[in-house]
């Protein structure tokens, strides 16, 4: 993609997360995280659940002089797509999510807090927990919407598991992945970024540009609020038909337009609208991309082409995304000049044996296009964590 469209893509985006700080309910949301977190003296024990996209995971997470010890190691993890089944419950998501409780092995738990990284839209509510605005992913479990997600499990814990937390406190991936970059000190900003199933946002915003917060929302919170734009929500300039083709046939037309131009989940939807009636598998995604530009010798010319256009544009508009980001970060703060971006993702950190990576590609793309609207001296470096959605969500709850 051209960068005339990649710099309007960036100031369109520049100009609805300016909207969505003023007002809710828009394009862009700019959800606020009303939790401070903390960088240094991080001690303690916490119990961490993560409900992606796919997978569940749960782990005990030891704080000790700020450095974290995850018990299992990377966490206890399972298959959780079963509730993306059409039925599925609040109450069998409570269980499925309560059954590895006894592996964590933890003997003090009315001392122990809880973080929860919940992957999904949600507003946040006083003391830490959030409400779920609506599913993602394929997820839809319809009772849940618009309530509380953090404080009726810790009930369930303690009612059907006789588990008596010490508080929960709940955060999307992309804050997680925010607050895990925090560990990392001498920058002068910090960005969370998901680019994996699906894909999102969040950054460090100063608390006086959040023009839609009260005085008493504010009140407490310190120089900086972390915003989860929810971005994959950005309905961008210059998409295609096979854009299109792909909105329409997702069952959510109109909804998640970013998501389904760049996101794992919808990658082999684009390929197989450019090709409609081709053999491709129905589970086509990123990762069978990747494989095909990696071993281009046992595919047609014109698919490999085609996988390189969408994997490079896939990366364009990410980097167009984090410029218009950018953007307002260095409108609210023009003495900016060292980025810490912390990443999470399968596509993001996907390799291609036969060119660029997708990280490299979104790297070079971002800072020519900062170049492009004068601010070449800023750099943003790139970090790779991991399990910075474990980390950061425990950070969440120990602060």
């Amino acid at each position: 993609m051209e960068s005339k469209k990649l710099e309007q893509i960036a100031l369109d985006l520049k100009a609805k997360i300016e909207a969505g700080l003023k007002k809710d309910g828009l394009e862009i949301r700019c959800l606020p995280t009303f939790i401070t977190p903390k960088t240094t003296d991080i001690n303690g024990q916490t119990v961490v659940l993560d409900l992606g996209g796919t997978n569940y995971r749960m782990a005990r997470i030891d704080f000790e002089n700020g450095k974290p010890t995850i018990h299992p190691k990377d966490g206890w993890k399972r298959d959780l797509s079963e509730m993306k089944k059409e039925g599925y419950t609040e109450q069998e998501l409570y269980e499925a999510q309560a059954s590895p409780l006894g592996e964590l092995k933890l003997e003090n738990p009315e001392n122990t807090p809880v973080g929860y990284c919940f992957s999904y839209p949600v507003a946040a509510l006083p003391k830490g927990d959030a409400k779920l605005l609506y599913w993602r992913k394929g997820v839809n479990i319809k009772e849940m919407v618009e309530k509380p997600v953090g404080e009726p499990l810790l009930n369930y814990f303690r009612e059907k598991k006789q588990l008596n937390f010490n508080g929960i406190k709940v955060i999307n991936d992309t804050v997680a992945s925010l607050f895990a970059g925090l560990t990392h000190s001498g920058y002068d900003a910090y960005i969370g970024l998901i680019v994996g199933t699906g894909t999102n946002m969040a950054a460090l915003m100063r608390t006086d540009q959040i023009e839609k917060l009260s005085s008493e929302e504010k009140e407490g919170m310190g120089d900086f609020i972390p915003i989860n734009l929810e971005s994959g929500n950005f309905h961008p300039p210059h998409l295609c038909e096979y854009d299109e083709t792909v909105d329409i046939k997702s069952g959510s037309k109109g909804e998640q337009r970013f998501e389904k131009a760049i996101s794992g989940m919808y990658l082999g939807e684009i390929f197989k609208a450019v090709y409609p009636g081709s053999e491709f598998e129905e589970k086509f995604d990123a990762q069978s991309l990747t494989t095909m530009l990696s071993y281009p010798a046992i595919y047609k010319d014109e698919y490999v082409k085609t996988a390189q256009w969408i994997y490079e544009r896939s990366a364009q508009l990410v980097a167009a995304a984090l410029t218009g980001l950018m953007l307002v970060l260095l409108s609210h703060d023009p003495s900016i000049k060292k980025v810490l971006l912390t990443a999470e993702g399968s596509l993001f950190w996907s390799k291609n044996l036969n060119g660029k990576a997708y990280s490299e590609m979104v790297e070079e793309e971002l800072h020519g296009l900062l170049r492009g609207f004068g601010f070449g001296s800023v750099r943003v470096e790139l970090l790779q964590m991991d399990n910075a959605n474990l980390i950061g969500t425990a950070i969440a709850a120990l602060s």
